[in-house]
């Protein structure tokens, strides 16, 4: 696949070094395999982006970052594929997550008044938080693997397409 589709969208690495917010990290940053631009990175950083989406926790993108930074993936892509679940697609995920965790856990979706709370959510934490966990596990995972896979073979395909073409005008 062409970098430059996929340089539109990454920021330059000398921009992220030197934000001011960026500080304490620029040690990790100064790294220059986690802005490769190639087919392994970016379909590490695509699984990372995409399974890190599905945890349901607020840190999202920092455990994301730091496994791109473990599994020298593309940082910056890892980072923003988390945004696949921002808060307005977060709770029909989470919803369906929790109905796919219960279906499969066998366990019957009675929620007791409904409230958009945190105290809500904390007090129901314990008849919700299992199914949703298992859910969101098993679509993190499916998903996860489905953007590798299409990223990786995506990436072959287009390379491969790019030199048959290079071929023929050659001959």
């Amino acid at each position: 696949m062409k970098n430059k589709f996929f340089k539109n969208f990454v920021p330059d690495p000398k921009t992220l070094i030197e934000n001011p917010a960026l500080k304490p990290l620029r040690h990790l940053l100064i790294k220059k395999h986690l802005f490769h631009l190639n087919r392994r990175s970016v379909a590490r950083a695509t699984f990372i982006g995409i399974f890190c989406s599905f945890i349901p926790v607020p840190w999202q993108m920092i455990i994301a970052a730091a496994l791109c930074v473990l599994f020298r993936a593309n940082v910056p892509l890892g980072v923003a594929l988390v945004w696949i679940s921002n808060p307005i697609t977060m709770a029909p995920i989470f919803y369906f997550t929790y109905k796919l965790g219960a279906w499969i856990l066998e366990i019957e979706t009675n929620v007791p008044n409904l409230e958009f709370s945190l105290s809500w959510l904390w007090t129901n934490m314990v008849n919700i938080g299992y199914p949703l966990l298992v859910g969101s596990m098993i679509c993190a995972w499916v998903s996860a693997i489905t953007g590798y896979a299409a990223v990786h073979f995506g990436w072959r395909l287009i390379v491969i397409r790019s030199w048959k073409k290079r071929q023929t005008r050659a001959s």
